[in-house]
């Protein structure tokens, strides 16, 4: 009976370890999951806030060349003025005035289409960073659930290690009974 009974504790004892090992390793589980979460998020922010960077950088390379037009039109159209004044021509009025209206003209698409790529460098750039964000939101949000459900199955496990553990410990104990049982 002492020896049932001894036997019966070591397997409870031996339940408990392993519901223990379970429990621990739930937990890892959930606290791994959740830093790995933590680090792709400030990952993915430092990565959008580079994106963002990038187009700005881009968008402002545009305007600088939007501006670089805008100065060499300047200059062409003062190079047309000087050339009819030095001609006696006035400058304001036909020919020397048609230059200059065509390259405003000219000139002013070619910005056009300057600040259209500066604004869609913005706005391409807005859009990277944020699916960025949102991309690492979602896989976390899908590494978080699969933890948890992971650490749910553990958590389970040592549930039912913890019953069959006693289980077996009350057959040992019973069993034990009865041989006492049968030899008094």
């Amino acid at each position: 009976l002492i020896g049932a009974y001894g036997a019966s504790q070591a397997q409870m004892a031996q339940a408990i370890n392993q519901q223990t090992a379970y429990l621990v390793q739930a937990r890892d589980t959930l606290a791994v999951a959740e830093v790995r979460a933590d680090m792709a998020e400030t990952y993915a922010a430092v990565q959008a806030g580079r994106t963002l960077k990038r187009a700005e950088m881009e968008a402002q390379n545009y305007q600088i060349a939007g501006n670089t037009l805008l100065k060499n039109m300047r200059r062409a159209n003062a190079a047309a003025r000087a050339r009819a004044a030095a001609a006696g021509v006035a400058f304001g009025e036909g020919s020397a005035a048609g230059i200059q209206r065509e390259n405003v003209a000219a000139t002013m698409r070619d910005v056009g289409i300057a600040d259209l790529n500066a604004l869609t460098a913005r706005v391409l750039g807005f859009e990277d960073a944020t699916a960025m964000l949102q991309s690492t939101e979602y896989q976390n949000y899908l590494n978080l659930f699969q933890a948890r459900r992971g650490a749910g199955q553990l958590e389970s496990a040592a549930a039912i290690t913890r019953r069959t553990g006693g289980l077996m410990a009350g057959a040992t104990l019973t069993e034990g009974a009865g041989r006492f049982a049968r030899a008094v």
